[in-house]
């Protein structure tokens, strides 16, 4: 009986002591998770080549291109020509109503009739007082006024055939002939429409050579001078690939586009039909092969104002943020122009998980070879300043 109070204190206390561990253990922190390494893809930065060259579309046109008209004014009775008809030199392609011009020339006709008739009538009055005078019967005074007559006589006769002459050209004007060979490329005018002389009616691309038209920005025209080479690609046809020169730069801008024309002479026989697309390439802007630094657009993020990737530091396998400046694209890669050295390991792939030190592991896929970092030389970037040659990182 004495050993109870001991007892009943002792395990009092032992409850005590084991709540307290527990409050105390429910309220200490444990270790936060350790943040899982991720696995990234990798590639070594190195010197490739640029492939592109600048494009420019551009239509192919006729060297010479004619817009026909009447040289009389009237109304269109008939158009014989078609758009896209092939017509040739001396066809007709249209017909003004005649019957005006026909009666002007009969009216002329009479004229030169009369004015035959009276030149005639004083050719015989001279001759007849020419014996009279011969025969002293009247004086020469007179025989001057009969010869005055009959010069008088025959001028009106000239300017009657002229008036005829002029007048039978008015009605053959009234029908509209092809003076060239060639493709009727527009219509201007349609039957029963009264035109003024001269306004054109049909547009005829003249046979011979062929001519490509494109447009060039102002920072580009001043390296594409005349003679100089260019690649014609036909849009419809990409296997068609010609060769040409350039024929002629325009020396103004055009007023809407703010861009120069230029024109590229082409081989008849190959080129390729009237408005076709094309695809210009000149050679004097042509940068294939220049060496540059080249990343895949997966390899890029957005950062602040400007572009920025993840460079992995091989020694403590972590990843920090790489501002870089990009030049321009190179199909589906873009050329660096700074930021970068030949050697650095970049990521490619898995970019928008990443954060600044964070620890990675490189990724594999099964049978892949190890990265391998890329001899380093001395480079020019398209649009930038050459990089500095670093040495290669060593490959895991």
């Amino acid at each position: 009986m004495p050993k109870q109070p001991f007892l009943s204190s002792s395990r009092l206390s032992l409850g005590l002591v084991t709540a307290i561990a527990a409050v105390m253990a429910a309220c200490s922190k444990g270790e936060p998770p350790q943040e899982p390494v991720r696995s990234v893809k990798v590639m070594a930065v190195g010197v490739d080549s640029y492939q592109s060259s600048y494009e420019f579309a551009g239509e192919v046109r006729p060297r010479v291109e004619s817009r026909l008209g009447f040289r009389v004014a009237g109304k269109i009775m008939r158009r014989q020509a078609e758009l896209g008809q092939r017509v040739k030199a001396g066809q007709v392609l249209a017909q003004l109503d005649p019957q005006d011009y026909q009666l002007a020339a009969d009216a002329a006709r009479a004229q030169v009739a009369a004015a035959t008739t009276n030149r005639d009538l004083a050719a015989a009055d001279f001759k007849r007082y020419a014996v009279l005078k011969d025969q002293n019967f009247i004086s020469g005074a007179e025989l001057e006024r009969r010869e005055t007559t009959l010069k008088a006589a025959q001028a009106q006769l000239d300017q009657a055939k002229a008036q005829l002459s002029s007048q039978g050209n008015q009605a053959g004007y009234a029908t509209l002939l092809a003076d060239v060979s060639g493709v009727v490329t527009a219509i201007e005018a349609e039957p029963g429409q009264v035109v003024t002389a001269g306004m054109p009616v049909v547009r005829i691309a003249q046979d011979g050579p062929r001519d490509v038209v494109f447009s060039v920005p102002e920072d580009k025209v001043g390296a594409i001078k005349p003679g100089t080479g260019v690649t014609v690609r036909v849009w419809a046809d990409s296997n068609s690939v010609m060769e040409g020169k350039v024929r002629e730069v325009a020396a103004s801008a055009d007023p809407a586009t703010r861009t120069y024309p230029v024109k590229v002479s082409l081989d008849t026989a190959a080129a390729p039909p009237l408005g076709a697309t094309v695809y210009v390439s000149p050679k004097a802007l042509s940068q294939a092969g220049a060496p540059v630094i080249k990343l895949p657009t997966s390899a890029l993020r957005r950062e602040g104002q400007g572009s920025a990737v993840w460079v992995l530091d091989k020694a403590t396998m972590t990843v920090k943020s790489q501002p870089v400046q990009i030049a321009t694209a190179d199909g589906n890669d873009a050329v660096i122009s700074g930021g970068l050295q030949p050697g650095m390991l970049v990521v490619s792939a898995g970019v928008h998980v990443l954060s600044p030190g964070q620890k990675v592991a490189i990724y594999q896929e099964r049978g892949a070879p190890g990265v391998v970092a890329t001899q380093p030389q001395l480079v020019q970037p398209i649009g930038g300043a050459a990089a500095r040659p670093a040495a290669p990182a060593a490959s895991k």
